[in-house]
């Protein structure tokens, strides 16, 4: 397949549903876009349902007849993973793709509703115990696929398991790029876990090299009007989500990233990570304490949930 891959590639996919998180902005919203397009029935999840509607609006006014449905989903509080998961799985039988994108970058320093370090919350942990919850359904679901966003940002930090909420000295760098890493972490995990288990669903991450999103809202007001300089657009920035959802000769394990200079912008392939974010030894303690924080328990030898 050439490096070149482009949606025009990818056919039309009727019956198949995409749960994409944070949806109704940036790169959330142009996945969620491009698979409407290719007739799939998006579920856009995200933490305020007016934004929601806002964006299944955009996207039917764009494509008459796509198929897109709301539910809220505040990632950063286990009870509202909880609720959006039992909601879904009452609506649907079947999930193909989960595209677990939704997102906070540098905030303030804060904790979330369940006492954790917000950026690991929303960015990580509530991914976690999402796929976790929506498990059974995408096991269930032939060529289901699970994936995780991650970012350029992963190389910012390692995670600090002696520390990961951040108490001992906040860097809002450093705990966006531990949860990004975390996500990476996640992803390669997760396909060992299911392979383990003899799964078919397959778990790949991917990241939108620099593109320009609502992730800035934290910059400095002077530093923001930088990046339409030097960031490819929100429509460039997805279509490595894409690629990792939608293209038919990705494995699972993959890294899927822009092909251009360190991976800032360009095509989407696959790309490689650095000796940590593979680790299996990382990845075992990270599981660990993701379902110690979470309380979802899954593909750890004691049954799926």
């Amino acid at each position: 397949m050439s490096n070149k891959w482009n949606l025009a590639q990818v056919p039309a996919q009727p019956g198949r549903v995409a749960v994409v998180t944070g949806a109704n902005i940036g790169l959330g919203y142009e996945t969620a876009l491009e698979l409407a397009r290719k007739d799939l029935t998006v579920m856009l999840a995200c933490r305020n349902v007016s934004k929601a509607e806002a964006a299944k609006a955009r996207i039917v006014q764009a494509y008459p007849s796509a198929k897109v449905e709301c539910l809220p989903l505040d990632l950063s509080s286990l009870r509202s993973v909880r609720e959006f998961a039992a909601d879904f799985r009452q609506q649907h039988e079947k999930l193909d793709l989960l595209i677990n994108n939704a997102g906070i970058m540098m905030p303030p320093q804060a904790v979330s509703a369940d006492g954790f370090e917000l950026q690991l919350a929303t960015n990580y942990l509530g991914h976690f115990a999402l796929t976790g919850l929506l498990l059974p359904l995408l096991v269930a679901t032939p060529g289901s696929r699970v994936v995780s966003v991650s970012s350029l940002s992963y190389k910012w930090a390692e995670i600090d398991f002696a520390d990961l909420q951040a108490k001992k000295g906040y860097s809002r760098r450093k705990a966006y790029g531990q949860s990004k890493r975390a996500c990476l972490v996640f992803a390669y995990e997760l396909q060992r876990r299911l392979a383990a288990a003899g799964y078919g669903t397959q778990s790949v991450a991917a990241h939108p090299g620099l593109a320009k999103t609502n992730l800035d809202q934290y910059f400095p007001a002077l530093i923001r009007p930088l990046g339409s300089l030097f960031l490819q657009p929100a429509a460039q920035g997805a279509l490595p989500l894409l690629h990792a959802a939608l293209a038919p000769t990705i494995q699972g394990g993959e890294f899927i990233g822009p092909d251009g200079f360190q991976q800032m912008r360009g095509q989407p392939v696959r790309v490689d990570s650095d000796g940590n974010s593979k680790d299996p030894r990382v990845a075992a303690r990270l599981w660990q304490a993701s379902e110690e924080l979470t309380k979802c328990l899954y593909l750890n030898g004691a049954g799926d949930n």
